[in-house]
C-alpha cells in the first residue's frame, strides 16, 4: 500500500514523535518571539481603533509619499500609496486624533496633489468611538478564551483544554506578529477574521483530542505510553485535517487573489490575509503543538481518562 492510500484509509504509520520533540520547543519559542516583536513594533491599527481622520486622495502616478508628507506636515501621520484595480493611484493619509485641529488644513493642502476632476474622500472617527471599538475587540477575545476553556474542560478534560488554548494562542500571536512585521492594517474585519480562525484551529485540535479519547477507551491501548497513543490517533485523523484545510484555504485564497488584489477590494484584503495565515497555522498547531503538548503534560502528570465520553 502507498502512503497516500494508507492516509486515506487511516492506516498510516508515520512516526510523529521525533518531529514533535523539535516542533514543540520551536513553536513555544515562536510564541515568545511573537510577543516580543508585537510589544516592540506594535500593530498598524485602523482609524476605527485609533480614531482620527483618513483621507483618500486620487493622484497622478508620479506623486510620491515624500511629496505628500511635505504637504501634510504632521510627523505622526501615516501615508500609503495604493494602486486601484483600474490602474489609477491614490494616497491614503491617516492623521491621528491628537492633530484634530489640523484636519481642515490638511484637507485643503492635499488639493495640491489631487488629480483634476477627482475629489478627496474623508472618514473621521472620534477618540471615544475608537476606544470603544478597541475595548470591544479585547472583550471579544477574552470572552472567547474563557468560554472555550470551560467547554473543553467539561467536554474533554482540563489538560486537553490547556493544550488547545496554547495552540490557539500560538495561532493568534503568530498571525498578529505577521501583521506587525508587514505593517498590515488591523481593522474590525481583521478581528472578525481572527475569531474565525481561532474557531477553526480549535475544531482541528478537538478532532485530534476526541480521537485520543476514543482510542483510550479500548483496553489494549491503556498499556501504551500516551505519546504512542497520540501518535496512533494522529495517523488516523491527519488526512481529515489536511482535506479540511485544503477545502477551506482554496476559497479564502481565491477571495484574497481575485477579490482583494485583482478587483481591488481593499476591505477584503486584511480579512482574507488573516484568514489565510490563521487557517494554515491552525492546521500546523493542531498537529505539531496541541498534540505533543498534551503528550508532554500527560507524561509528567498522568491521570486516567474517563471511561466514557
Amino acid at each position: 500500500m502507498s502512503l497516500k492510500s494508507d492516509l486515506y484509509n487511516s492506516r498510516a504509520n508515520i512516526d510523529f514523535r521525533p518531529i514533535w520533540k523539535k516542533s514543540l520547543p520551536i513553536s513555544l519559542s515562536l510564541i515568545v518571539l511573537g510577543l516580543i516583536i508585537i510589544s516592540i513594533f506594535g500593530v498598524n491599527r485602523s482609524i476605527e481603533f485609533e480614531g482620527g481622520a483618513l483621507f483618500n486622495v486620487p493622484v497622478a502616478d508620479d506623486v510620491t509619499v515624500g511629496e505628500t508628507r511635505g504637504l501634510v506636515g504632521i510627523e505622526e501621520a501615516g501615508i500609503q500609496r495604493v494602486e486601484n484595480s483600474d490602474g489609477s493611484f491614490a494616497m491614503r493619509v491617516k492623521v491621528p486624533t491628537e492633530a484634530s485641529d489640523e484636519f481642515e488644513r490638511v484637507s485643503t493642502d492635499l488639493n495640491e496633489i489631487l488629480l483634476p476632476g477627482e475629489q478627496i474622500s474623508r472618514d473621521t472617527v472620534g477618540p471615544t468611538w475608537g476606544s470603544q471599538i478597541t475595548n470591544s475587540a479585547i472583550r471579544a477575545l477574552v470572552l472567547f478564551f474563557i468560554v472555550v476553556a470551560i467547554y473543553l474542560a467539561i467536554r474533554l478534560e482540563p489538560k486537553m483544554a490547556l493544550g488547545a488554548l496554547v495552540a490557539v494562542l500560538h495561532d493568534l500571536v503568530l498571525t498578529v506578529m505577521v501583521y506587525s512585521i508587514l505593517r498590515i492594517e488591523v481593522s474590525p474585519a481583521t478581528v472578525i477574521a481572527l475569531l474565525t480562525i481561532l474557531g477553526y484551529s480549535l475544531y482541528d485540535t478537538v478532532v485530534v483530542y476526541d480521537k485520543v479519547l476514543e482510542n483510550w477507551i479500548e483496553p489494549a491501548n491503556r498499556r501504551k505510553e500516551y505519546a504512542d497513543l497520540m501518535n496512533k490517533s494522529m495517523n488516523q485523523v491527519i488526512m481529515r485535517s489536511i482535506n479540511t484545510t485544503i477545502t477551506t484555504v482554496l476559497p479564502v485564497a481565491s477571495m484574497l487573489i481575485i477579490g482583494a488584489f485583482l478587483l481591488g477590494g481593499d476591505s477584503l484584503r486584511g480579512f482574507a490575509i488573516a484568514l489565510l495565515i490563521g487557517l494554515l497555522l491552525g492546521t500546523y498547531s493542531s498537529i505539531f503543538v496541541a498534540a505533543p503538548l498534551l503528550a508532554w503534560i500527560k507524561a509528567r502528570y498522568p491521570d486516567p481518562l474517563p471511561e466514557k465520553i
